[in-house]
C-alpha cells in the first residue's frame, strides 16, 4: 500500500460518531436498517469488531476528546445534564487543541455534551475554530428546543436555522469541507444527535422504511436513514474536495444501541449497561492505500486510542502533561497487531464496574444502569470468557478465582485513582430556571 502521508504532509481527518446506534443498526452487521454509505466506508477501510466506548454519551465524549477514561475527568457517572455545573476539565488538553498546535483547522458540527453552563465549556474555547450544532443530547430535531430552551448555535452563538437538525449537519459538514484550503490540514469532528430520541422523522425517510413497522421502530430506522445520507453527503465532499490517499475517516457509535427501537444482536445488554451490548459498537476506519479496503480487526480497541492514534499520525507532540488511557493503535489497525492493551477499562464508578484483560471480562453489578446514583442492595460479580462466549452468557465467577483476584485488584486500582464523579439530578430540578438559550443565561 502506498499514501502521499508523511510527518511533513499530515492527514485531513474527519471524525463522525452516531448517537445510541446499535451493533446490527448497521446493514453490514446483518440489521434490517438499510445503511448504505456506511457499508461502503466498512468495504473501503477497517472494520473494527471489538471495539469499546462508554456506555452512555458524555463519558465517550470526554474519552474521545483527551484520550484518558472517564474517571479521570468526573465524567463516569451518566451525562451532562443540561441544569449541569459541570463539564469536561478545564485542564484537559483536548484532540482539537493537540491538533491545532500542528497547524490544524479544527471544526465541531454536531452535538458537544461536555458541558456549557461556562463560557470556558464551549467548544470555541476547547480547541475548536468553529462550531456548529447543540451543547445537550434529545433535543427537537424540528425546533432546536430541550426542556424549552433553544439549542442550535454557530460559533458558539444562538442560530435559528431551520431544518431536520441531521440534514442541517450533513450539509454544514460537507460545507466545510468544500471551502477548506485542501493544502491545510482540516480536523471535522460530526457527533451526530442521530438516531437518539426524540423519535421523530422525515416523512421521506420513514417512506423508504415502511418495510418496518409502524411505531418508534420505524421511526428510529427513518432517523438512521437520514443519518447515513449525511454521511455518504460528508464522504462524496471529501472524495471531491480532499485527496484520498491523504484523508483519514473515522465512524462509530458513541455507545450501544437501545433495544426497544434498535439491535444489538446477539451482544447482550442495551445502552446504559456495561453488558457488551452497551460498550461494543459499530467502528470503522478508512485511509485510502494506507488501510487495507475489507479488513476486520478482531482485537480489543477502545476510544481512548483515537487520541494517540491521531498524534502519531499527524506528527504532532502535544503539551500533555497527564498520562493518555489511550494507546497507538495503529499496528493493529494495520499490521495485525496485537491489541496494545494489557487491559481495558470499560466502566468504573461508584457502583458498577467492568474491565478487559485478554479475553477475561469481568463486570461488577452487571444490572446497575449509567444512572444508578444509590448502592446496589445485592452486589453480583460476572467473569466472562469472550473467546468462547461472546455473548456472556456462562458465569463462570466461581471457576476462576485466581484470575477473578486479578481483575479485582486491577479494577480497585483504579478506582483509587478515579476522580470524584459528577453527579447532577436526573431530572430537571424545580428551581431551574430554563435559559431561554442553553449555554446564554
Amino acid at each position: 500500500m502506498t499514501t502521499a502521508w508523511s510527518a511533513d504532509n499530515p492527514p485531513h481527518i474527519i471524525v463522525m460518531l452516531a448517537d445510541d446506534l446499535g451493533w446490527q443498526d448497521v446493514s453490514y452487521h446483518g440489521g434490517n436498517i438499510a445503511t448504505p454509505n456506511i457499508d461502503r466506508l466498512a468495504q473501503r477501510g477497517v472494520q473494527l469488531d471489538q471495539f469499546y466506548v462508554q456506555s452512555v454519551c458524555t463519558p465517550t465524549r470526554g474519552a474521545l476528546m483527551t484520550g484518558r477514561y472517564p474517571i479521570r475527568l468526573g465524567l463516569q457517572c451518566n451525562v451532562v445534564r443540561p441544569w449541569a455545573h459541570h463539564g469536561l476539565p478545564l485542564d484537559e488538553q483536548t484532540l482539537p487543541s493537540a491538533l491545532k498546535e500542528n497547524e490544524y483547522t479544527t471544526a465541531i458540527v454536531g452535538k458537544w455534551h461536555l458541558g456549557h453552563a461556562k463560557p470556558e465549556y464551549l467548544p470555541l474555547q476547547r480547541g475548536f475554530d468553529s462550531q456548529y450544532g447543540h451543547y445537550n443530547g434529545g433535543l427537537n430535531y424540528f425546533t432546536h428546543i430541550r426542556d424549552g430552551g433553544h439549542d442550535w448555535h454557530r460559533n458558539d452563538q444562538p442560530n435559528y436555522d431551520k431544518g431536520y437538525t441531521t440534514d442541517l449537519l450533513g450539509d454544514e459538514a460537507s460545507r466545510i469541507i468544500e471551502e477548506h484550503d485542501k493544502e491545510n490540514p482540516l480536523f471535522l469532528y460530526v457527533p451526530f444527535n442521530a438516531p437518539h430520541s426524540p423519535f421523530q422523522a422525515t416523512d421521506e425517510h420513514l417512506e423508504r422504511n415502511k418495510h418496518i413497522p409502524e411505531g418508534n421502530r420505524r421511526t428510529f430506522a427513518a432517523m438512521v436513514t437520514s443519518m447515513d445520507d449525511a454521511v455518504g453527503r460528508i464522504v462524496e465532499s471529501a472524495n471531491q474536495h480532499l485527496p484520498r490517499e491523504n484523508t483519514l475517516i473515522f465512524f462509530c457509535s458513541d455507545n450501544g444501541g437501545i433495544t426497544r427501537v434498535g439491535s444489538n444482536g446477539e451482544l447482550r445488554g442495551q445502552k446504559s449497561t456495561i453488558y457488551e451490548g452497551g460498550v461494543r459498537v459499530p467502528a470503522i476506519m478508512v485511509w485510502d492505500g494506507a488501510i487495507k479496503a475489507g479488513s476486520v480487526v478482531k482485537e480489543p480497541l477502545h476510544i481512548t486510542d483515537i487520541y494517540p492514534t491521531l498524534m502519531r499520525l499527524t506528527g504532532s507532540k502535544p503539551k500533555q502533561i497527564k498520562p493518555l488511557d489511550g494507546k497507538d493503535a495503529w499496528p493493529t489497525l494495520t499490521k495485525s497487531k496485537p491489541s496494545p492493551h494489557d487491559f481495558v477499562l470499560l466502566d468504573l464508578t461508584p457502583f458498577r464496574g467492568s474491565i478487559l484483560m485478554g479475553d477475561w471480562k469481568l463486570v461488577h453489578n452487571g444490572e446497575a444502569t449509567a444512572i444508578t446514583t444509590t448502592a446496589i442492595e445485592k452486589e453480583t460479580w460476572e467473569l466472562f470468557n469472550l473467546k468462547n462466549d461472546p455473548f456472556e452468557k456462562v458465569n463462570l465467577y466461581a471457576k476462576h478465582p485466581e484470575r477473578v483476584q486479578r481483575l479485582k485488584k486491577k479494577l480497585a486500582e483504579l478506582a483509587g485513582q478515579a476522580a470524584a464523579p459528577h453527579m447532577p439530578p436526573n431530572r430537571l430540578p424545580e428551581d431551574f430556571s430554563v435559559p431561554k438559550v442553553w449555554g446564554h443565561p
